[in-house]
C-alpha cells in the first residue's frame, strides 16, 4: 500500500499499454526513460556498512519463511571475493546466469557490476523455442561466464543436445553449477558435450549467507562430482554429531567454525535475535549450520549429499539423497527423481519417485534396472523399497525439488506455504499413494 510509483522498464521494442497498469491502481504509472530528471547528478547518500541491502526469504514449504536481512557491506565484500579471486571475472568478462530474480544468485550476479563485468540477462523459458536458445545466446553475446544447474544440465543431455555441435564457444572459459550437487556422470557431459577446455565447478551455500561455503578455484584442477574448495576466508568444516570433526570421505554435517562478511543482519521482526540462533547456532553450539549433509574429499574438496533434513536413515545408517539421484537419473528412462525417508513398522524405508521419458510405463523390468544401479554403485541400504512413478516432480520457485514437503504429503502432514512452489498441484500426486501403504 505504501508504494506509491510504479516504473515500468519495456523490452526493446516494445511500448506497454501504461493506461492499463494504471486503471485499476491510485499509484503512479511512468515509463523509466521518463522517470527523474534527464542530467541531473546522481544523489549520492553515505550509509553504515553494515546498512540493509536485501531481505532474503527461504523457501518456507514446511514451516515460516525466514526473512534474512543481508547487509550492503558484507554482501559486496563477500562477492567481490568469488567473483574476482574464485570465478576469476574481469572487467572484460560477459557474466550470465540463469535465474529467476526470487533466487540469491540473481542478487549474486547484479554484484559482478562490482567488478566492472557485462551481465547477460535472459527472461523466459530455457527450452523455447528449443533446447538450443541459451547457447544461441551465449555465442551471439560471447558469454565468458555461464551460470545454470544440475537440473538444466541433466534435461539438456536426456534431450540429446550437444552445445559443441550447435554453437562455437570460443569466450567461454567457465561453467558454473548450483542449486543442487552436480553428479560425476553431469561433468562427464560438459567436458564431452559442451567443451572441453573449460573450468567446471559446482558450487554451493545459499540464501542464508547469500554466497558461498564450498566454490571454484581457478588455479586448481577439477575433480568430476567434487566442488573444489572452501571460499577464501571461511572456516568450512564437516563434524560428527557432536561438533568433531571428521576426516576426508566420511559424512557428517557442514559447518562453519569461524565469522564471515555475507552473515546475516539478523532476520526481519526477530527484535531479541531468538530465531536467528536457533536457526544457525542451536544445532552446534558456536558453530554455522544451516543442514547440508557433506563430506571432505581428498583433494581438499567437497562433496554435498544433500540437505540433512532430508537425510534418510532406514536401519540408523544416514543416507544423502543425492547419492541415490546421481545413479537413479544415470538411467536414460528417468527424466528426474525425488527420494524420501517413509516411516515404517518402527524403521525408515526409502521410497524413490521417478519421472519417467513420455510413453514409458514403470513395469518390473524398469524398477529391477533402478535398483540394481543403486546397489551396485552404492549399497544395499540405498536400494528404495517402493518405487513409485509420478507425472511430475514439485519444485520451488528457484527450481529445487521439495523432499521435506513431499515427505509431509506422504505423512498426512501439512505443507505450508505452497505459494513457494512452481508447481504446487505437483504434491497431489503423492497423496494417498496406494503402493505406500503396504
Amino acid at each position: 500500500p505504501s508504494a506509491s510509483t510504479v516504473i515500468v522498464v519495456p523490452y526493446v521494442g516494445t511500448t506497454p499499454d501504461l493506461g492499463r497498469l494504471s486503471a485499476d491502481s491510485t499509484r503512479s504509472v511512468q515509463l523509466w526513460n521518463r522517470f527523474g530528471t534527464p542530467g541531473a547528478k546522481p544523489v549520492f547518500n553515505r550509509l553504515p556498512f553494515d546498512h540493509p541491502l536485501f531481505v532474503m526469504y527461504s523457501s518456507g514449504t514446511t514451516g515460516k519463511p525466514k526473512c534474512i536481512v543481508h547487509g550492503a557491506g558484507g554482501t559486496l565484500l563477500q562477492h567481490l571475493k568469488e567473483h574476482h579471486l574464485h570465478v576469476d571475472l574481469h572487467r572484460n568478462d560477459r557474466l550470465f546466469y540463469f535465474t529467476t530474480c526470487g533466487w540469491m544468485m540473481w542478487n549474486w550476479l547484479a554484484s559482478g557490476l562490482a567488478v566492472g563485468a557485462t551481465l547477460v540477462l535472459f527472461d523466459g523459458s530455457p527450452f523455447h523455442p528449443d533446447e538450443g536458445v541459451l547457447w544461441r545466446m551465449a555465442e551471439a553475446e560471447h558469454v565468458s561466464i555461464f551460470g545454470t544447474s544440475p537440473k538444466y544440465l541433466s534435461a539438456l543431455e536426456k534431450a540429446g543436445y550437444r552445445p559443441r555441435e550447435r554453437v562455437q564457444l570460443p569466450s567461454l572459459r567457465t561453467v558454473l553449477s548450483t542449486g543442487s550437487p552436480l553428479a560425476p556422470e553431469q561433468f562427464d557431459f560438459v567436458y564431452r558435450d559442451i567443451k572441453s577446455d573449460l573450468q567446471l565447478s559446482s558450487i554451493s551455500g545459499g540464501t542464508d549467507i547469500i554466497s558461498s561455503f564450498c566454490i571454484a578455484n581457478p588455479l586448481g584442477p577439477v575433480y568430476r562430482g567434487e566442488l573444489q574448495c572452501a571460499g577464501l576466508g571461511m572456516d568450512v568444516d564437516v563434524v560428527d554429531e557432536s561438533g568433531h570433526s571428521l576426516p576426508a570421505g566420511e559424512k557428517g554435517e557442514l559447518v562453519c567454525r569461524r565469522s564471515f562478511p555475507s552473515m546475516p543482519l539478523g532476520f526481519w521482526d526477530d527484535v531479541d535475535g531468538s530465531r536467528y540462533r536457533k536457526a544457525y547456532f542451536e544445532r552446534f553450539a558456536g558453530l554455522w549450520h544451516h543442514g547440508d549433509y557433506a563430506l571432505r574429499t581428498a583433494h581438499g574438496g567437497f562433496m554435498i549429499l544433500g540437505r540433512s533434513d532430508a537425510v534418510l536413515n532406514p536401519g540408523g545408517v544416514r543416507i544423502g539423497t543425492a547419492e541415490i539421484y546421481r545413479q537413479v537419473e544415470t538411467l536414460p528412462e528417468v527424466l528426474e527423481s525425488l527420494c524420501i525417508g517413509q516411516d515404517w513398522q518402527g524403521d525408515v524405508r526409502v521410497v524413490l519417485f521417478v519421472r519417467l521419458r513420455e510413453g514409458l510405463a514403470l513395469d518390473e523390468s524398469l524398477q529391477a534396472r533402478i535398483r540394481d544401479t543403486i546397489r551396485t554403485n552404492t549399497t544395499p541400504r540405498h536400494v528404495p523399497a517402493r518405487i513409485v512413478a509420478v507425472p511430475e516432480i514439485p519444485r520451488t520457485i528457484s527450481g529445487k525439488i521439495v523432499e521435506l514437503a513431499v515427505r509431509n504429503i506422504v505423512h498426512g502432514l501439512p505443507v505450508t506455504n505452497t505459494d513457494a512452489l512452481a508447481n504446487p498441484a505437483a504434491l497431489e500426486h503423492f497423496r494417498n499413494r496406494p503402493e505406500l501403504a503396504t
